[in-house]
C-alpha cells in the first residue's frame, strides 16, 4: 500500500477502506437497504419500520439511521416529488446525543419545507429534533399522508410533516449513514418487522431487502456489512468483517 492509500486508509487496487475517515462529499459512509416485494411494488400510502439500536455507537460523530421513501403522483412510475427519511441519530449536539429527524429533498435537489415541530431542538434545527430514546429498546418509525404533507411519526409522535405533493411512497429504504472513521468503535442496528399500508387499508410487506454500500471508490467504508439475524431482523454493523456482500437479497420471511 503507497502513502497516498495510508493516508486516505484505503487500498484502490483492492476496493478496500478499513481505517480513517470516509472521503466522501459529505464526509460519511452509508449502506441501504431496499425494499423488494412479491411481484411489482404496490400503491402505498404509509410505510413503517422497526428500528433498535443494539450498540451505539460512542464516538462524537453523527449516525443517523432511517426509513425513507419518495413522493409519488399518478400511474407508474408517475410524477416525483421527492423524497423523505425519517429516523434516529446518535448526534452529540443535542441533549444526551440523541436526537430524531424527519427531512427530505425535492426534485430540484432544494431541502423540502415544513411544518413547525412541536419538539424542541437545541441546535434550533427545522428537521433535527431533540429525542430521549435508548439503546436496545425498539422504536416504530413510520411516514404517512398527513394534513398537508406528509407525515413521520416515532412510535406514534408526530415529528412534523414536509410540504410536499404526490399521492403515495414508492422507492423504499431503509438505510445507515455514519460520519465516524471506519475503524471507529463498532455500532450496530436492527431493522425488522418492514410493512405498508395500501390506500384501501392492506397491510403489506416485503419479502425480501437488497443490499447496497457506498462505494470505496465514492469514499465510503469497506467494513460495513448488513446481515440477517435468524430471527426475522437484518442487522446493519460498522467496522465488522463483510460478510454479506452488494445485491444480495435477504428473505425477511
Amino acid at each position: 500500500m503507497n502513502w497516498l492509500a495510508r493516508l486516505l486508509g484505503a487500498d484502490r487496487t483492492i476496493g478496500q477502506r478499513t481505517s480513517g475517515l470516509p472521503t466522501s462529499s459529505n464526509r460519511a459512509s452509508s449502506f441501504h437497504l431496499a425494499w423488494r416485494w412479491d411481484g411489482p411494488p404496490p400503491d402505498l400510502v404509509e410505510v413503517g419500520a422497526t428500528l433498535t439500536v443494539v450498540e451505539r455507537p460512542v464516538v462524537d460523530r453523527l449516525s443517523f439511521w432511517a426509513l425513507q421513501a419518495s413522493f409519488v403522483e399518478g400511474p407508474p412510475p408517475g410524477r416525483r416529488h421527492g423524497a423523505g427519511h425519517a429516523g434516529l441519530q446518535h448526534h452529540p449536539g443535542h441533549p444526551g446525543g440523541t436526537a430524531v429527524n424527519w427531512g427530505g429533498y425535492g426534485t430540484d435537489g432544494r431541502e423540502l419545507s415544513g411544518s413547525t415541530s412541536s419538539l424542541r431542538s437545541a441546535l434550533r434545527n427545522a428537521n433535527t429534533r431533540d429525542l430521549d430514546w435508548e439503546p436496545g429498546r425498539p422504536y416504530r418509525l413510520s411516514i404517512n399522508q398527513g394534513d398537508g404533507g406528509w407525515a413521520a411519526s416515532v412510535d406514534g409522535l408526530v415529528i412534523r410533516e414536509l410540504r410536499t405533493g404526490g399521492d403515495r411512497l414508492a422507492n423504499i429504504l431503509v438505510w445507515s449513514e455514519v460520519f465516524a472513521a471506519c475503524d471507529d468503535p463498532s455500532s450496530t442496528v436492527r431493522w425488522s418487522e418492514l410493512s405498508g399500508i395500501t390506500p384501501t387499508g392492506e397491510v403489506v410487506s416485503p419479502v425480501a431487502v437488497e443490499t447496497r454500500y457506498q462505494a470505496v471508490a465514492d469514499g465510503g467504508c469497506s467494513n460495513t456489512s448488513s446481515d440477517p439475524d435468524g430471527a426475522g431482523g437484518i442487522l446493519q454493523s460498522t467496522n465488522i468483517a463483510r460478510t454479506t456482500p452488494p445485491g444480495t437479497l435477504l428473505a425477511l420471511r
